[in-house]
């Protein structure tokens, strides 16, 4: 993720940014995540095998699982104080 710059569009922990959407946590099933980057058309570039390799991409993909959701407001105490 990092070393291929994803991190760079999307945030380190794929929450999005000016130039990428959220991609995590929840990401696109391994299958569409692995066509989408092979043929992209859109703004973002596509990543041949040269570039990033099938097991790669499903690296990429447990990463973007493993990360978790957010706490809710509700279940952060100082927070919860400003409502």
């Amino acid at each position: 993720y990092m070393a291929v710059g994803c991190y760079q569009c999307h945030g380190t922990v794929g929450q999005g940014g000016t130039a990428g959407p959220r991609i995590a946590p929840g990401p696109m099933p391994l299958e569409a995540l692995r066509a989408f980057l092979r043929n992209s058309v859109r703004a973002m570039p596509a990543y041949p095998e040269s570039i990033l390799d099938d097991a790669g991409i499903a690296d990429l993909h447990a990463y973007l699982a493993s990360i978790p959701p957010s706490p809710r407001v509700e279940d952060l105490p100082a927070l919860r104080r400003l409502r």
